[in-house]
């Protein structure tokens, strides 16, 4: 089912590309995921964990992450470079980090990059052994916040350098103007109070692209409605851009929380904001949180300025990632 999705998905990026022929350039596939092939190896161990003499072992050939942007790579017929990326829930962001960097260093043309993942017992399992999945469907940032939801999906981009996109017929959606991966160190599953490894991404994502705050029009939150989380990235948010809060929302209010995918399925909400001019609403919610003097974008709102958008994706372990997209 990883592959399926991440095929899926990677396929209509490179059509809504329309590079009539990669054959000329240095073309690389950069795919993020976390479970791999687990959904098949889960049903292997159905049979295997009753008797070792069954089971079939195909289901456990494509058992690691690496397998699935190998078989994806093979089907797109991307084969000059190739790397999987397994940060938890920043994977897909770093993906596009990782691409972007090629990129600028020469080493790549054109990259499909981003990441992909599906619902397995074992991630359902693992969250819910943390206490923080809320069976209702969630609402981030609300100060009653109960846990995230899990979602499945997968989202990709197609970078290209200059050079590159002189000779495309399509106008690019928008410039990748910033990133920074940081890393506070704190825990191995939650942030840390003061939001120290979310401040560091984004501060760095903004020097790099030269921004101040004040330039960004809109944060896709990475929002996943955990009482630890948002805190932490709220935490953040006021002591960078406190007084001046640009609109923001969480769109895994919508999809869940699709841990290794999220962050290039928000890169894409993103590079849609900047290209569109839309603005996000937080699904659900309803009362601020106490510790913020904040709220999110709870109306969706289409033709606005958005001149530079920025997208949170923070990891297990500290992971902490950032992009910022911009007007071409």
């Amino acid at each position: 089912r990883t592959a399926l999705l991440s095929l899926t998905a990677a396929k209509e990026a490179l059509a809504d590309a329309s590079i009539e022929n990669l054959s000329g350039f240095r073309t690389g596939f950069v795919s993020a995921n976390t479970v791999g092939g687990m959904d098949k190896t889960e049903e292997f161990f159905k049979e295997f964990i009753f008797n070792p003499a069954k089971g079939k072992l195909r289901n456990i050939v494509h058992h690691e992450c690496g397998s699935i942007t190998e078989l994806v790579a093979d089907r797109l017929g991307i084969n000059q470079f190739m790397t999987t990326i397994s940060t938890a829930c920043s994977s897909s962001a770093n993906a596009i980090i990782f691409a972007a960097r090629m990129i600028k260093h020469g080493m790549l043309d054109v990259a499909v990059a981003g990441g992909v993942d599906a619902l397995t017992r074992f991630t359902l399992n693992g969250f819910n052994t943390l206490m923080i999945l809320d069976q209702d469907p969630c609402k981030p940032f609300d100060e009653h916040r109960k846990g995230l939801n899990i979602g499945e999906g997968a989202g990709y981009v197609v970078l290209v350098s200059e050079r590159v996109l002189k000779q495309m017929n399509k106008p690019a959606y928008c410039l990748l103007s910033g990133y920074c991966n940081a890393n506070d160190a704190y825990h191995q599953t939650a942030s840390s109070p003061e939001g120290k490894g979310p401040y560091l991404a984004m501060q760095g994502a903004l020097q790099q692209s030269g921004l101040a705050p004040s330039a960004i029009n809109y944060i896709n939150l990475h929002g996943t409605g955990t009482q630890n989380n948002d805190i932490a990235e709220g935490t953040a948010i006021k002591k960078l851009f406190d007084p001046l809060y640009p609109a923001m929302s969480s769109t895994k209010s919508f999809t869940g929380h699709t841990l290794g995918a999220s962050g290039s399925m928000e890169a894409v909400f993103s590079a849609l904001a900047v290209q569109q001019g839309f603005i996000y609403p937080n699904l659900r919610f309803e009362t601020a949180m106490k510790e913020l003097p904040f709220i999110p974008q709870t109306v969706f709102l289409a033709h606005q300025p958005v001149e530079h958008a920025l997208s949170n994706s923070f990891g297990f372990g500290g992971n902490c990632s950032s992009l910022i997209f911009s007007k071409v």
